[in-house]
């Protein structure tokens, strides 16, 4: 962390992997790499630098070798595109949780913490970094579900937080249609496909930005239910057949529904008589 100011404005690859550091993440420093806040670039340049022997500006550019584990996969760059933004703290002892203030990186492309002591929730404000390609959390401590808002990541093309202590649904469709369940091993409380354990029943993907008690949010899965059928004779409900069970309170609420409309026909019923 830097002490005072900020530093590194306009730094957009990191790699500190396999040092000693210790400690918390640098949570102020992510609010002042301003380079990797930038989505998308004007036109494709490489990393250079800028020199002015005898006052003459001269501009020279140099082909950095870079070497970066991303996607699982040690990738070499012979020139680095200023449009790579990338952070890399694998193989450390950093700990706590992932700071809010990361999800200011908008252009990040690759975020690997693999092999550190991180805990806590997976922050559901990753959802906000939508140019990322890469998310590696594997060998931490997380505890608690995957959040549904890591779905919209659309151009997410490796996803590893195997070797935690996840819980719950994994969340379905999108770009996590395409992951294999090498992404997940290791989470005795994760569920659902493409693992082979199936989810106990009442199990239901949560998403944090329902509004608690709407009828809107307790139906904001009905895309994912197979069939619904609702029948409605003497008062009694014929049949209820879902994709997946419903929860106490969703089937509250429909009894609760149904009844106000028998009480209502009733009362029909009675005007006519």
């Amino acid at each position: 962390e830097p002490r005072t100011g900020c530093g590194f404005s306009k730094l957009r690859i990191i790699d500190l992997s396999d040092n000693r550091f210790t400690g918390k993440l640098p949570s102020k420093s992510f609010l002042c790499w301003n380079a990797m806040k930038i989505v998308n670039a004007s036109e494709l340049r490489y990393l250079q630098d800028v020199l002015s022997p005898s006052g003459k500006l001269l501009m020279t550019t140099y082909d950095y070798l870079l070497t970066m584990n991303i996607k699982g996969r040690m990738m070499a760059y012979n020139k680095i595109p200023d449009i790579l933004a990338g952070i890399i703290l694998s193989n450390k002892s950093f700990d706590g949780a992932i700071p809010a203030s990361i999800s200011n990186l908008k252009g990040l492309q690759v975020l690997n913490l693999h092999n550190n002591n991180l805990q806590g929730h997976i922050p559901s404000c990753l959802g906000n970094l939508t140019n990322l390609e890469s998310l590696d959390l594997s060998n931490n401590k997380f505890s608690g579900r995957i959040p549904q808002q890591l779905v919209e990541l659309t151009f997410l093309a490796f996803f590893n937080v195997s070797d935690n202590y996840l819980t719950g649904l994994i969340p379905q469709g999108k770009q996590f249609a395409t992951f294999d369940n090498t992404s997940f091993d290791g989470n005795s409380g994760l569920c659902g496909k493409p693992l082979s354990k199936g989810c106990e029943s009442g199990e239901a993907p949560s998403n944090e930005d329902h509004t608690e008690g709407s009828e809107e949010s307790l139906f904001s899965g009905a895309s994912d239910w197979k069939i619904i059928l609702i029948g409605y004779a003497g008062g009694l409900v014929a049949g209820l057949v879902l994709g997946f069970n419903f929860s106490t309170g969703i089937i509250g609420w429909i009894l609760e529904k149904l009844g106000r409309q028998q009480k209502a026909t009733r009362r029909r019923r009675r005007r006519r008589n």
